[in-house]
C-alpha cells in the first residue's frame, strides 16, 4: 500500500529581524528609484547641450519618468494584493535597468523620452512594496516610524545624484552616469531576489475567493468615489512633486544661472539637501502627532513649504538661498505623515490599493509640475531677468492651494470630518 505524500509544510513566521532584513533589500529598489527621479537636476546642463533643449523640453524629460510611474500605479496596487510584493518588484523592476542602458546609448531625444518612460515602469512599485509590507507585516503603531525610516533610506538615491553623480558627468559623460545607475539597479534586483522572502499567508476553508483582475480593478476605481480620496489626492499631488521640481530639476540651473556656480558646486548643494532630505522623515516618523492632530500637522507643513518657496522666488544672497533649499528639504519629511493619513483612512483589506492612489497622485502632480514649471519657465525666458523667480511662485501658489484643497474637501470618518 503506498503511503500518501505528507503535506507541504508552511514556511515558519518571520522573525521581526528578518522581517527587517526584507524591508532593507525592498527599499534599495526604492533608493534607485529615487535616484532615476533626481537626476534631472544634474544632467539638465549637458543635455541641454548635447540636444539643444529648451527649458519646456527639459520639463518633459524630467516629467516622463513621473508621468510613467504615476500612471501605473493602479496596475502596481492591484499586483501587489493579488500577487504579493516580492512577485511584483521582481517582474517590473528590470524595466528601470533596461531603460538605464538604453539612456546611456540613446541617440536622439526621442529615444531618451523613451527611456525615461520605462525607467518609470520599471520603478513604480518601488516605494508602494515598502509601505504595503510595512502595513502588513508589522504593527500599525509601527507604521509611520518605519515608513519614515524606508524613506529615508530611499533618499540615499538623492545622494547618488548629487556630487557623486556630478563628478561623474565632469569626468566622463552624463551617460556614465546611466550606465552606473543601470549596474546599481541590477545589484538591487539580485538583493531583491536574494532577500526577499514574503511570509506565506495561510488559507483558511472560509477564506473568499481570489479576486479576478476586473474585480480588482472596480474596486480600486470604488476608492475614487469616497469622497475623502479627493482631499488626500490634492494634497498628494503637489507636496512630494514640489520637492522634486526642487531638488530633481531646477536646483542645478537656477544655482548655475543665477549665481554662476560650476556644476560640482550645485552638486554639493543637491548632496546636502538630500542628506537633510534623509532626516525629515525620520523626524516626522518618530514626532507622529497621531490620528487626532495628523491632519492640521499637514496642513501646517504644507504652508509653511510654501512660504519657503516664496521666499526662494525673491532672488537672494546665494548663502540665503541654499538655506532655503535646505529647509525644505527638512520639512519635506512630514510627507512620511501622509503615507500614515492614507493609512488610517482605508480599511486594512484596500491597503495595497489605497497607498497606490495616493502614489499615483504623487507622481502624476510631479510629471503635470515639472512640465507646468518648464511652461512657466519658458514663458518667463526673455521676459523677465530671472525666470527661476516665476517657477518658485508658481510652486508656491500650488501648495497653497493643495493645502485649501485638503482641509476644505470631506475628511475621512476616522479624523472625524
Amino acid at each position: 500500500m503506498t503511503r500518501p505524500a505528507p503535506a507541504p509544510r508552511a514556511r515558519p513566521p518571520a522573525s521581526s529581524r528578518a522581517l527587517l532584513w526584507m524591508l532593507v533589500a525592498l527599499t534599495s529598489g526604492f533608493t534607485l528609484s529615487t535616484a532615476f527621479r533626481t537626476v534631472a537636476a544634474m544632467l539638465a546642463a549637458p543635455l541641454q547641450q548635447d540636444f539643444a533643449l529648451s527649458p519646456q523640453a527639459l520639463g518633459i524629460f524630467a516629467g516622463t519618468f513621473h508621468f510613467a510611474f504615476g500612471a501605473m500605479q493602479m496596475f502596481m496596487g492591484i499586483s501587489i494584493d493579488l500577487y504579493g510584493v516580492r512577485r511584483t518588484i521582481l517582474a517590473v523592476f528590470p524595466l528601470a535597468i533596461g531603460g538605464a542602458l538604453l539612456s546611456a546609448l540613446a541617440p536622439g531625444f526621442g529615444w531618451l523620452v523613451l527611456a525615461q518612460a520605462l525607467i518609470g515602469v520599471g520603478c513604480a512599485p518601488a516605494f508602494l512594496v515598502c509601505t504595503v509590507f510595512i502595513a502588513r507585516h508589522f504593527a500599525p503603531a509601527r507604521f509611520a516610524a518605519l515608513s519614515g525610516a524606508a524613506m529615508a533610506l530611499g533618499t540615499v538615491g538623492m545622494l547618488l545624484t548629487g556630487t557623486p553623480l556630478a563628478w561623474v558627468v565632469q569626468a566622463w559623460s552624463w551617460r556614465a552616469g546611466f550606465g552606473v545607475l543601470a549596474a546599481l539597479a541590477l545589484l538591487a534586483w539580485m538583493w531583491m531576489w536574494r532577500g526577499v522572502h514574503e511570509p506565506a499567508v495561510a488559507a483558511t476553508a472560509d477564506a473568499p475567493p481570489r479576486e479576478s483582475l476586473a474585480e480588482a480593478a472596480r474596486r480600486f476605481a470604488a476608492l475614487l468615489a469616497l469622497p475623502h480620496t479627493w482631499g488626500i489626492v490634492a494634497l498628494g499631488a503637489v507636496t512630494y512633486a514640489a520637492l522634486i521640481a526642487l531638488r530633481g530639476l531646477w536646483l542645478g540651473p537656477m544655482l548655475i544661472a543665477r549665481h554662476s556656480w560650476s556644476l560640482v558646486d550645485s552638486g554639493n548643494v543637491a548632496l546636502a539637501l538630500s542628506l537633510v532630505a534623509l532626516a525629515g522623515p525620520l523626524l516626522f516618523g518618530r514626532i507622529d502627532p497621531g490620528p487626532a492632530q495628523r491632519r492640521r500637522w499637514l496642513l501646517a507643513c504644507t504652508l509653511a513649504m510654501a512660504a519657503l518657496f516664496a521666499a526662494l522666488a525673491l532672488r537672494l544672497p546665494p548663502a540665503l538661498e541654499v538655506a532655503l533649499m535646505l529647509a525644505i528639504g527638512l520639512l519635506s519629511g512630514f510627507i512620511v505623515l501622509q503615507y500614515a493619513d492614507v493609512r488610517a483612512a482605508y480599511p486594512a483589506q484596500l491597503t495595497g490599493r489605497a497607498m497606490a492612489v495616493f502614489t499615483m497622485a504623487m507622481f502624476l502632480g510631479v510629471a503635470a509640475l515639472q512640465w507646468f514649471t518648464g511652461v512657466v519657465a519658458s514663458l518667463a525666458q526673455g521676459r523677465v531677468d530671472d525666470p527661476f523667480g516665476p517657477v518658485m511662485a508658481a510652486i508656491a501658489a500650488l501648495l497653497v492651494l493643495a493645502g485649501l484643497a485638503f482641509a476644505r474637501l470631506p475628511q475621512p470618518p476616522a479624523a472625524g470630518g
